[in-house]
């Protein structure tokens, strides 16, 4: 490989792990924060923008107010957006809200981007639409409004106020010559009101104490009080004003003195037009107003902004709300729909979607959905009712195979094992396999793999089981994917027959070799009595020869006697017998015998084992037992030298197993031979003066007794030997031995 061919892997690598780590990063969080940042920032310059302008300056240029107001709608939608996403995953617990996000962001868009441009245009309008309103010529025009109808009102007042002091002088004139009860003083007096155009007047004099009392009146009318108007204003005139005037809706009053040191005093007044006088108040007003409204012009332009900019986020967050509310519309359905898919996953098919089954899509998936539960229901019914079919079938021919004595065994087309009854577990395999389903039947039984591939259905099979040499008879029957094997074990079978065989043959030979024992030993000791006293040479070969003849027939006589034993054993007499007396009378016998071993019996603390059986033949087997044992010690001890071998130990223990009476007998001998299963066949021995008739006449002995024989061997050599007796064998008749 080039470098060039491992740069772009190299960048590749990069890229996926910069993806990776990318997905890895809050990048929504972020984004969170960052509008958050934003928002906060724009809401710093906005403030600081208005708040730092120069005094003259009534309103902020509209593009500084639409930048401002841009700049924090976008920060603060995209803030509101993001919310709206995180409560779209909260609201969509359960599903991937995917749905949810989408339609959020959907809306918000279409609701952001038509906002901010009416937000900008708005601003742009507004500052447009005011500048007018708050321009020179607007305050020039709305001043000068305000001051022609201020200067008309004042321009009258003034007018009455010196018409008043003017006719105050006239009067005070008069009086200094004449009087108020002349009668040419009404005259004079309506004249100096005419002429001056006053509708009402009074003279009034201070009676002191802070009130008056008219002195002479002109024209005054019922719902005119000009002594409070008066009494009102004299301490002013006292103080040195020359002329109060007042002006109402309905007149100009206007007080002045005649003669203050008399306390003399004119009131007159004039009346004036209501309409005038309104005009004149609306036009204060609204001078004031625009007064006021150009002091807070720039209030008004942030309020306006705010405006916009909570009216905006109210509809962004509307879309939201909207959008939200549209999803879980959408999506609740699709939510149970998937939920209840869920179930149906699980195994409930009685499921159903009870949400809206309208003509919509929707309505319409749903119904799908529930016909599909309700064939998949009915479907399942049917399959589990057929699978219970097919369990009870598969359990009656189980039961079936399981009480077949014979053994059944079903491979595959590869050998391996899918199908195996009790019987044939307990042929091939050890009592601690638990299960034989999956395993090579070659590595179990050689024989019946080489059948297969051969293509035979019949033949004999042998293999070896923990030690134990087993003959099979075997039958195979090919399938169509694999085959099965029945087989039954015929070691047993054998061994019957081989051991019927050997009985016939022992009572054969016991028959033809008793019969010259007896003369042959007759006649040698007759030529050792007769003929021993002529032999004066070789006198001493002569009588070891006579003494072997002698010998040889009745070691041939004790032959005979085991191949009798063998050949016709006598039928047990059951009685009630004591186990543990028996077992300690054949220990104690063997322990006299065999004073260089140690013997160890163990027993329960029971005073009687009581069980029926033929003490006879419990101790003829018993002791046999025993004897093997100590001969294989001796042998194991011939082995390994006198001098270094380890001295000998046999170990006896007597249990109890439910009906059963049981003997252990341990020893640390030379052990068991390869071909042990053999033992108790007839003529099969390890050693070379024995007959091979113990261990067969034991296990017979054992079989009457309906118990088993088991040898096994020692981790560190010796055998151990069990012999299972049965409590009460079921033969209750005492009987004779033939």
């Amino acid at each position: 490989m080039t470098r060039s061919d491992t740069l772009p892997r190299r960048s590749g690598l990069r890229s996926r792990r910069v993806a990776r780590a990318l997905r890895r990063l809050p990048i929504f969080a972020m984004l969170e924060l960052a509008c958050a940042l934003a928002l906060g920032a724009m809401i710093w310059a906005a403030y600081d923008a208005f708040t730092s302008a120069p005094q003259g300056v009534l309103l902020l240029p509209s593009a500084q107010v639409t930048m401002l107001l841009v700049g924090a709608l976008v920060p603060a939608m995209g803030l509101l957006v993001l919310l709206g996403r995180r409560l779209a995953l909260r609201r969509a617990a359960g599903s991937t809200a995917r749905l949810h996000v989408r339609l959020v962001f959907l809306f918000s868009v279409l609701a952001a981007v038509p906002t901010l441009l009416f937000a900008a245009f708005a601003a742009v309008l507004f500052k447009f639409g005011v500048d007018f309103f708050f321009s020179d010529a607007s305050r020039g025009l709305m001043e000068n409004a305000n001051q022609l109808a201020q200067g008309y009102y004042e321009n009258n007042q003034l007018d009455v106020g010196r018409e008043t002091v003017a006719m105050a002088g006239d009067m005070r004139a008069y009086l200094e010559n004449g009087s108020i009860l002349d009668s040419a003083f009404p005259t004079y007096y309506g004249f100096q009101a005419q002429s001056r155009d006053i509708s009402e007047s009074v003279i009034l004099q201070d009676t002191g104490g802070g009130s008056t009392r008219i002195a002479a009146l002109l024209n005054l009318r019922d719902d005119n009080q000009p002594t409070a108007f008066v009494d009102r204003h004299i301490p002013a005139l006292k103080a040195g004003e020359i002329v109060h005037v007042e002006g109402g809706p309905n007149r100009i009053e206007a007080v002045a003195a005649i003669d203050s040191a008399s306390g003399i005093y004119l009131y007159t007044s004039r009346n004036s037009e209501a309409e005038s006088f309104a005009y004149w108040q609306k036009a204060a007003a609204i001078a004031g107003d625009y007064r006021l409204l150009t002091e807070r012009a720039r209030a008004l332009q942030v309020r306006f902004v705010l405006a916009l900019f909570f009216g905006s986020l109210a509809l962004v967050g509307a879309a939201v709300w909207f959008a939200l509310r549209f999803a879980d519309r959408q999506v609740q359905p699709l939510t149970e729909l998937v939920a209840a898919a869920r179930r149906v996953g699980a195994g409930n098919f009685a499921m159903r979607v009870q949400g809206r089954t309208s003509g919509d899509e929707i309505g319409l998936l749903n119904r799908a959905f529930n016909r599909m539960t309700a064939q998949l229901e009915q479907q399942t019914a049917a399959l589990i009712a057929a699978n219970s079919q097919l369990q009870e079938r598969r359990r009656f021919i189980e039961a079936v195979l399981e009480s077949v004595s014979a053994g059944i065994v079903s491979v595959d087309a590869a050998g391996r094992i899918l199908l195996i009854n009790r019987s044939a577990q307990d042929v091939l395999f050890d009592t601690g396999t638990r299960s034989a389903i999956g395993i090579d039947l070659e590595t179990v039984v050689p024989g019946i793999a080489d059948m297969i591939r051969e293509g035979r259905r019949q033949a004999l099979v042998s293999f070896d089981r923990a030690g134990d040499h087993i003959t099979l008879a075997v039958t195979v029957s090919p399938l169509r994917e694999g085959h099965v094997v029945t087989f039954d074990d015929i070691t047993r079978q054998l061994l019957d027959q081989r051991q019927a065989a050997w009985s016939d043959v022992a009572r054969r030979i016991a028959h033809e070799i008793k019969n010259p024992l007896t003369p042959i030993q007759l006649a040698t000791e007759r030529l050792k009595r007769r003929y021993r006293r002529q032999i004066e040479t070789d006198g001493e070969l002569f009588d070891d020869l006579t003494s072997t003849v002698i010998r040889q027939v009745s070691d041939l006589r004790k032959m005979v006697d085991e191949f009798s034993s063998f050949a016709r054993l006598p039928k047990p007499v059951f009685r009630q017998e004591d186990a543990l007396d028996l077992v300690r009378q054949a220990v104690f016998l063997q322990e006299v015998a065999n004073g260089h071993i140690t013997y160890r019996f163990s027993a329960p603390d029971d005073e009687r084992i009581l069980m029926l059986c033929d003490r006879h033949q419990f101790g003829q087997a018993l002791t046999n037992v025993l004897k093997n044992a100590a001969e294989a010690i001796e042998a194991r001890i011939g082995q390994d030298h006198a001098e270094n071998a380890a001295a000998g130990v046999i170990d006896v223990a007597l249990s109890v197993e439910e009906e059963h009476i049981v003997v252990a007998v341990t020893d640390n001998g030379i052990g068991l031979p390869k071909d042990h299963e053999r033992l108790i066949e007839p003529y099969v021995t390890t050693r070379a003066k024995g007959t091979g008739l113990g261990l067969a006449i034991v296990s017979k002995i054992v079989e009457e007794h309906e118990g088993d024989l088991s040898f096994r061997s020692g981790r560190e050599g010796g055998t151990t030997v069990t012999l299972k007796f049965a409590r009460n064998p079921g033969r209750f008749i005492e009987t004779a031995a033939e």
